[in-house]
C-alpha cells in the first residue's frame, strides 16, 4: 500500500461499536488510567463510538477540521505529511492503546494524514468535551498531559535519530522501540510482525530503501535478528541494545 493511493476518509461512526473504557483491556495504556468507577462512567459517556477502517483507509487527512482525538483499539496506523517536493514523509507509527489526532490541537486542523496499515478500529473522543471533563477530573487531566508529553518526547527522539545516528543505529532503535511497545501490550518482545513496508520504515528513519534492506541483512548475517518477509525475531537483544550504547556504557534510549 502506497500513501498516494486515494482512499476516502471514514465519515461515519459505526453503529454498535461503542465499548466502555471500563471493559477495555487497553485502559492502562490509554486515557482512563487511574480513574475510579464514577469518573470512568463519565468518560464512558463521552466516548462518541468507534470507527472501523480497512487497510489503506484514511482516518483523517491534513487540512481536515480538528474535532476529536482517537484511541487506537486495534490495528496499526501510520501518520505522514506531504513534503514540498511531493514525497510522503512518514512521521510516526501508532498501535493499540495509543492516541491519534493531537496534531490538530494547535491549529484546529489536522497537519498530517493518518492511514490504517491493517484493518483497524479506533474510539472517537470529542476533544472539547474531553477538555471540560479533564478540568473536573484531575487524574484524567494529569494523564492527558502525560500523553501529550509522550508525543513531544517521541518527536524529540525522532529528531535525534535523524540527526546523530548511523543507519544501523536508527534501525536498531526502531526495532527496540517496537519490541518495548509490543511487550507493554502483553505480546512477545522478541517476535513480531512488521505492519509497515521497508520503504515506510526508511521514510520514517530518513533512510533510503536500499539502506534499510542492507541494515536488515547485516543484522541477520550477524545473528542479531531473523527476518522472513515482515516477520522479525530478535535473537540477541543485548547485542542489539549495545549498538545504541554511548562511550560511557549507558544504553541510549530509543525514540
Amino acid at each position: 500500500m502506497h500513501a498516494n493511493v486515494k482512499q476516502n476518509v471514514v465519515p461515519l461512526i459505526t453503529p454498535g461499536l461503542k465499548v466502555a473504557c471500563s471493559q477495555c483491556n487497553l485502559r492502562e495504556l490509554c486515557l482512563p488510567f487511574g480513574l475510579d468507577d464514577t469518573d470512568m462512567a463519565r468518560l464512558d459517556s463521552l466516548i462518541g463510538g468507534g470507527r472501523k477502517l480497512k487497510r489503506g483507509q484514511h482516518l483523517y487527512r491534513a487540512g481536515d477540521p480538528f474535532e476529536s482525538i482517537f484511541a487506537v483499539r486495534s490495528g496499526f496506523f501510520k501518520t505522514d505529511v506531504l513534503t514540498e517536493d511531493g514525497r510522503d514523509q512518514v512521521t510516526g507509527f501508532q498501535m493499540a492503546g495509543e492516541i491519534l489526532g493531537m496534531d490538530g490541537i494547535s491549529t484546529e486542523h489536522h497537519t498530517c494524514n493518518a492511514v490504517a496499515l491493517e484493518d483497524s478500529e479506533v474510539c472517537l473522543i470529542p476533544f472539547t468535551e474531553l477538555e471540560v471533563l479533564s478540568s473536573e477530573i484531575h487524574s484524567l487531566q494529569h494523564h492527558l498531559h502525560k500523553v501529550m508529553s509522550r508525543e513531544i518526547v517521541r518527536d524529540h527522539g525522532v529528531m535525534m535519530l535523524l540527526g546523530t545516528m548511523r543507519a544501523e543505529e536508527r534501525l536498531a532503535a526502531f526495532l527496540l522501540n517496537l519490541s518495548q511497545r509490543f511487550s507493554a501490550r502483553g505480546y512477545s518482545h522478541a517476535e513480531f510482525h512488521l505492519r509497515m513496508t521497508r520503504e515506510e520504515i526508511g521514510s520514517y528513519l530518513g533512510l533510503k530503501l536500499e539502506t534499510v534492506s542492507r541494515a536488515f541483512s547485516r543484522f541477520q548475517e550477524e545473528g542479531l535478528i531473523s527476518v522472513q518477509q515482515k516477520h522479525v525475531r530478535i535473537l540477541d537483544l543485548p547485542r542489539l541494545k549495545a549498538l545504541l550504547a554511548p562511550p560511557d556504557g549507558r544504553i541510549a534510549r530509543p525514540a
